[in-house]
């Protein structure tokens, strides 16, 4: 059995789904911290039991008779999250899983500008700890991202972000289909993955040719201070932490962390990754 957690959030419905086109339903279980929201999952067959990253009981259940589990990372950072993890990871060595895979990041490292980074390199040095087959999913930056950055110039056609860099930026459909690809090849990497990225990397000057392209109207770039981004992110209700937080992905990006592309998403999925244009097309029109 394959078990996945967070599998009612944005990446973890999505690999659920993907699995549920290779595997029969019985061969597929999910953590989650509220069984209602997975109801669907289990009308159809899906195992369902209660898991929380806080709870190593809890944990530990949900992942009985796995033979690999999927942690999705849990949406903290710093102690917090690694925390969480080693419950996660512990809880799946208790229960007898044959192999760990973990939803980390490119860019992860233990020298990261972006402390989601550090953590996922932490996350792995725990996982390798284990003695057991585990594989680290090195995704691609998340699409998602980079539309929510871009929501403010959305109407008014400016995108006034700190400096940047090239990102690999990579939507989550693909991310979740090369996902439910290697579980059901149980085996396929071993430790991190190559990076798992569309083929482009594209910095906010050429996402604003693209926001271009994508509507017929102009969209200009402007580069603003990290204080200044930072102020102004507080300013509507950010807490400073995630403030901080911001504006570390751009000194990550300017510093090249997200740049690099690999063609190993394209090969696991058979086609091209959907390229940032269509998703930011497709985000729009809703």
């Amino acid at each position: 059995m394959i078990i996945v957690t967070g599998a009612t959030g944005e990446l973890g419905r999505r690999i659920v789904e993907r699995l549920l086109e290779r595997l029969p339903a019985d061969r597929v279980g999910v953590s989650v911290r509220d069984p209602r929201k997975a109801r669907g999952l289990a009308d159809r067959g899906v195992r369902v039991r209660p898991g929380s990253f806080d709870d190593p009981d809890s944990l530990v259940h949900a992942f009985e008779g796995a033979e690999q589990v999927l942690l999705v990372s849990l949406d903290r950072t710093g102690e917090e999250c690694v925390t969480g993890h080693r419950t996660a990871i512990d809880a799946a060595v208790r229960a007898g899983a044959a192999r760990i895979l973990y939803t980390s990041q490119m860019g992860a490292d233990h020298d990261s500008h972006f402390q989601a980074c550090r953590d996922h390199a932490r996350t792995e040095d725990l996982l390798r700890a284990t003695g057991l087959p585990w594989t680290a999913l090195r995704n691609g930056f998340y699409t998602s991202s980079a539309l929510r950055f871009l929501e403010p110039a959305r109407h008014g056609g400016d995108i006034a972000l700190p400096a940047d860099g090239p990102v690999a930026w990579t939507g989550h459909d693909d991310l979740a289909e090369a996902t439910a690809v290697i579980l059901a090849d149980e085996g396929r990497f071993e430790g991190p993955t190559p990076p798992l990225t569309a083929p482009v990397a594209l910095d906010f000057d050429a996402i604003a040719r693209e926001a271009a392209r994508a509507t017929g109207r102009p969209f200009t770039r402007t580069v603003v201070s990290d204080e200044a981004f930072r102020e102004q992110a507080v300013g509507h209700g950010a807490p400073a932490p995630i403030a901080d937080l911001m504006v570390s992905i751009f000194a990550a990006a300017r510093d090249g962390e997200f740049a690099a592309v690999d063609p190993t998403l394209a090969e696991l999925i058979g086609r091209e990754p959907v390229g940032f244009r269509a998703l930011l097309e497709r985000a729009w029109a809703e």
